[in-house]
């Protein structure tokens, strides 16, 4: 077990170097960039986030089309299976009707004279004609005096248009499309800037495993050299069996430290794939140290203090729900208003008793029609939704107002998770100095027979302690500016 443990770690040792790898491997190496650039190409959110920019964008367009004419076609045929009926005079109390009078007696007086008149002239030119004879009432079912009316086949053929000429609850109604449009922008920029945020986060965690590795590879060499030289003096006679013991129990104890490490590391590439977007089995690892963040732990406090939340994105949704709301009660506002619209149609109308197409008289029409529609009672249906959008709108001030609160809250948490970094990390970075200065001592003290084996592993454990110390502040400040940077809603291509 052992010599197991002499070997394994040594060559696992590595594969987390923080060196360059060298050209033959096929392990590709991204920056921090890279991986927020690829992040932004390949996330799935960010993608769902630019269709639905188009889907709005297309509602949008559609919602126009409101203001064109909307032009349909229509075809009609209908045949008569009994024809409708009509009737002429007046019927009289005992069911008859009098021949000279109603309708039928009006038409019969005046067709007489003009019958007539068409006689004398046929007598003058010596045409033969046919004297007019009144129609009688037939002794069928017909005695009443019914008039068939129409033809057995009736087809009729058309266009018609219409569009709104006013209508000022729909011109209001494409504003609160266009609004829409932009709120669907706006959560692209809010999926964006959350992306950036949890890739630089991922990205830290890697930094931070990787850094967490090297101590505890540190601890494992160390324990290493240790034991080869208790082991050295103690087959010497020099040193006794409680230091032996106690360099193998230590030597084994770095074992699981390093496994742990170096598991962390594989889980924290694995999140960032993931976050990326990109195929869990690529090889890939980051370019970089965490202790090359520490050379830029400077931050303005006093300005990011007075930092403004205009580029927020979840205030700038707020208000473009806030402005929306707005337009909408306006819309309800305006469904009392009067709308006018205009129609416009033309047909082609046939009739015929033969179904004959080549016999059929094709006669056209066309109207022009101004629809004015006034609202004068509703039930009180407009005025009550208007007052429940009124609501909304109160709601929806109280929950920016409340939101507002808790961003300053955020803000003021992060700035002080950086400054207590900043201050632990200044702490620690003397600590460690001193804490190898102290196991350098320590360890030629034990070398020289002059300190225990116990006291070796002492000063190790604060040595240790101190570079984990080191290497948390520099990850807390990191993650803590990538939140700061989310809720001032910096974007990555900004210089800020």
């Amino acid at each position: 077990m052992l010599a197991l443990a002499l070997c394994v770690p040594m060559m696992a040792s590595a594969q987390f170097s923080g060196e360059e790898r060298p050209a033959q491997d096929s392990t590709v190496v991204i920056t921090l960039d890279d991986a927020i650039k690829i992040a932004l190409s390949e996330n799935t959110s960010v993608k769902v986030a630019d269709m639905e920019i188009k889907r709005t964008e297309y509602a949008k367009r559609g919602s126009y089309g409101a203001l064109f004419p909307q032009i349909s076609a229509s075809g009609m045929y209908s045949y008569a299976i009994k024809k409708q009926k009509v009737y002429f005079g007046s019927d009289s109390d005992d069911g008859e009707s009098s021949s000279g009078s109603g309708m039928s007696g009006m038409m019969s007086s005046m067709i007489e004279p003009i019958m007539y008149y068409i006689e004398q002239l046929y007598q003058v030119t010596g045409t033969p004609f046919i004297p007019y004879v009144t129609p009688q009432k037939e002794e069928s079912g017909d005695s009443d005096g019914a008039i068939e009316m129409g033809r057995r086949n009736q087809v009729t053929l058309g266009l018609s248009a219409t569009m709104p000429v006013i209508n000022f609850q729909l011109w209001e109604s494409l504003r609160i499309s266009g609004d829409q449009v932009e709120q669907a922008v706006e959560k692209a920029r809010e999926s964006r800037l959350g992306t950036v945020a949890q890739v630089k986060q991922a990205y830290y965690a890697v930094l931070m495993a990787r850094a967490s590795y090297d101590v505890y590879n540190a601890v494992y060499e160390n324990a290493v050299q240790n034991y080869k030289y208790t082991e050295s003096r103690y087959n010497a006679q020099k040193a006794s069996e409680m230091d032996m013991a106690r360099a193998r129990s230590t030597l084994a104890g770095a074992i699981p430290n390093l496994y742990n490490a170096q598991n962390a590391v594989y889980i924290a590439l694995w999140q960032l794939k993931a976050v990326m977007g990109v195929d869990l089995d690529m090889n890939m690892d980051v370019a970089g140290k965490l202790d090359d963040y520490a050379e830029h732990m400077l931050y303005d406090f006093n300005e990011a203090g007075d930092a403004s939340l205009e580029n927020n994105t979840t205030m700038r949704q707020l208000a473009i729900q806030a402005e929306m709301l707005a337009k909408q009660i306006r819309m309800q506002t305006y469904s009392n208003l009067p709308t006018l619209s205009m129609q416009l149609s033309y047909n082609y109308y046939t009739q015929s008793d033969v179904f004959n197409l080549s016999q059929w008289r094709w006669l056209p029409s066309s109207t022009l029609v101004f629809n004015l529609s006034v609202p004068i009672f509703t039930g009180g249906q407009h005025y009550y939704n208007r007052r429940q959008t009124i609501v909304q709108a109160d709601e929806l001030a109280l929950q920016k107002e409340n939101t507002e609160r808790q961003l300053k809250i955020g803000i003021r948490q992060s700035l002080s998770t950086m400054e207590t970094a900043m201050r632990s990390y200044d702490a620690a970075r003397s600590a460690v100095e001193s804490a190898e200065k102290a196991y350098d001592i320590a360890s030629k003290s034990y070398r020289l027979g002059k300190s225990t084996f116990t006291d070796l592993n002492n000063t190790e454990l604060t040595l240790t302690q101190a570079r984990l110390q080191s290497v948390q502040a520099v990850y807390n400040f990191v993650v803590a500016k990538a939140g700061l940077e989310q809720t001032l809603g910096y974007d990555f291509t900004e210089e800020k």
